[in-house]
């Protein structure tokens, strides 16, 4: 994947020695220490990540966690104490305020508030402008512009309309379309939809959605919220003391939490609507082909302590599931003979899923399922695992001892 921002050591105190903050950082002190014994305060400590082009990176974390604080430091809206913030490829870190206010227009959509930040003496309309105007754009131009993305965004009839005639969902409409006016790669969103009403937050982040899957921006969005993270998140970073704990999937962060801050932070997540058939599948241990005999087969199943295998062809996708006790009953009947010639009438047909399943989706199949395993599939359908019953009940509780890999 293309790199968009590489952020590489960075660091931001506040107060007049940070040099001693990060030295005493350096050796184990920890924020709480540094407050008390040097009167610094610690916003971000030693963050390093990668933002990937056209992803949505979440800054999750507990108010004080400095996920705030490391978002402005991406667009020097906080100076770095020290580090490097690489975005294409330029340290922004080394630019004069004048080069770093042509960067900013040419690199940033803007801000996305949780107080929305929209002049209320301004129309629709004058605030979705607004930032083309700071840029010297003609009016004719940028009202052209301010336009189609206010039909983006469903406000298309309240272009007259002042904030204070609209809905609270309407006002942050408002503010997300004055940021994607402005044509630039890397929006930043900081508790976009915190002030909102459950229902209209949801919408709003449905929204967002469909917006990036035409656009294709690049969104550094902050939030509190871990739900909300998990929906828009493409990579999560988790904060804590100015600290990033983990960076990963929703899925990864779940399944794999890094450490017990991460798990206690997870914990009442709905593992189900989080985890995938990828990330609970197990390896097949053996298949069957068409070109096997009734005898081969029922060696595969009984050396690998089966009770049942998938047959599969030579580019790996699924023909069937063949039962072991069936299998052996045919077997018994037909002993008397040399060789024993195959019934198709053995393969029964299973279901199959792809890895990108959601395991809720996974768990209402099997209910149906009359027996065999689910067969997971990749994109080009071919067999990369199975679910059994004990797969599903160990990614829910946690725990994958003692789970048999029967097939």
């Amino acid at each position: 994947m293309e790199e968009k921002i590489v952020v590489k050591n960075l660091f931001k105190i506040f107060g007049k020695h940070p040099e001693k903050a990060i030295k005493a950082l350096k050796d184990g002190k920890s924020k709480e220490e540094i407050l008390a014994d040097y009167k610094q305060v610690v916003g971000v400590q030693d963050a390093s990540f990668t933002v990937h082009k056209k992803e949505i990176f979440v800054l999750m974390g507990l108010s004080g966690s400095g996920k705030s604080t490391l978002q402005r430091l991406i667009n020097r809206l906080h100076e770095p104490t020290s580090g490097e913030i690489i975005i294409d490829g330029q340290d922004i870190t080394k630019l004069s305020q004048k080069e770093l206010r042509e960067f900013r227009r040419k690199h940033f959509c803007g801000m996305v508030f949780q107080n929305f930040a929209i002049l209320p003496h301004r129309t629709v309309l004058g605030n979705v402008e607004f930032g083309l105007e700071l840029q010297g754009v003609d009016k004719e131009k940028r009202q052209k512009k301010a336009m189609e993305v206010i039909e983006q965004v469903g406000l298309k009839g309240n272009e007259e309309s002042y904030p204070d005639q609209l809905s609270g969902g309407m006002q942050q409409r408002v503010g997300l379309a004055r940021g994607l006016t402005v044509d630039a790669d890397i929006m930043i969103m900081d508790e976009a939809f915190s002030a909102l009403d459950p229902l209209i937050r949801t919408q709003m982040q449905d929204e967002l959605l469909e917006l990036q899957d035409k656009l294709q921006k690049t969104i550094l969005f902050v939030t509190h919220d871990l739900d909300e993270a998990f929906r828009l998140g493409d990579r999560i970073a988790i904060m804590k003391d100015g600290r990033i704990i983990q960076i990963g999937t929703a899925e990864e962060i779940v399944s794999k939490p890094a450490n017990d801050y991460v798990r206690a932070f997870v914990e009442n997540m709905d593992r189900a609507a989080v985890l995938t058939a990828g990330s609970v599948m197990q390896p097949v241990k053996e298949n069957a082909f068409p070109g096997d005999g009734p005898r081969t087969i029922l060696r595969k199943i009984r050396k690998n302590g089966l009770t049942g295998i998938l047959m599969i062809d030579t580019k790996r996708q699924l023909k069937g599931y063949i039962r072991a006790a069936e299998l052996a009953e045919y077997i018994n009947k037909n002993k008397d003979k040399e060789k024993i010639p195959f019934d198709d009438s053995l393969i029964k047909e299973i279901t199959s899923v792809k890895k990108d399943t959601p395991l809720n989706e996974v768990f209402n199949i099997y209910t149906d399922h009359e027996y065999g395993p689910i067969a997971v599939e990749d994109e080009k359908n071919r067999v990369v695992g199975v679910i059994v019953k004990g797969t599903i009940i160990a990614a829910l509780s946690e725990s994958s001892e003692g789970v048999n890999n029967e097939q």
